[in-house]
């Protein structure tokens, strides 16, 4: 754990530390067996604002990275989903919250098999290195809460962080929300609340 800790503060020290977040049960509550369908149903889990503007300070990028397979099954649409995620930005900006791109995967993998974008794809991801360069997936850390999140951390060396009750042998961190894991990147940071 110690080596692990050091890990996470020499990145949190690089010059170029990324922050990978999953939306669904990271950002908002995720509505279980069911989707998000439009703003109406979006709630932001408590907490995430006053994290993520904290994390805004600290991370040089912040990408989200959503599976949204209900735009592929048919329950919302294309338009349903920017509406959601413009709003989600905007409602962000007013409180000095950073997030640079949200990536979405819309296909349903009962329907399109061969989809490549869905995590754990590492797709998303490269989409965000070529538009924003400076990503160093060695310097990034992935937030989710399932373990196809931890495995797509996995895949691209990031130090990964599982929340909620999972309990996913293979993530390096086990928080309850986005606001404990923020109160821990200030502790190993030296800062205080």
């Amino acid at each position: 754990m110690k080596k692990l800790k050091e890990r996470l503060a020499n990145l949190l020290e690089s010059e170029t530390p990324s922050l990978f977040l999953d939306r669904d049960g990271v950002i908002n509550i995720k509505k279980e067996l069911d989707y998000v369908r439009n703003w109406d149903e979006f709630r932001f889990i408590p907490g995430v604002i006053e994290a993520l503007r904290f994390l805004s300070e600290i991370f040089k990028r912040i990408i989200i990275v959503t599976n949204q397979r209900g735009v592929g099954r048919g329950f919302m649409t294309e338009d349903d989903l920017k509406d959601i995620h413009d709003k989600m930005l905007k409602i962000f900006a007013e409180n000095s919250v950073r997030v640079d791109k949200v990536y979405s995967c819309t296909c349903d993998p009962e329907k399109d098999p061969d989809c490549y974008c869905r995590k754990p794809s590492p797709r998303m991801a490269y989409l965000a290195k070529d538009d924003f360069p400076e990503i160093e997936f060695a310097n990034s850390v992935m937030v989710g809460d399932s373990p196809k999140d931890v495995e797509f951390g996995k895949k691209l060396g990031m130090v990964t962080v599982l929340l909620g009750n999972n309990k996913e042998p293979e993530a390096d961190y086990i928080f309850s929300d986005l606001f404990e894991f923020a109160e821990y990147v200030k502790l190993v940071l030296g800062r205080k609340g």
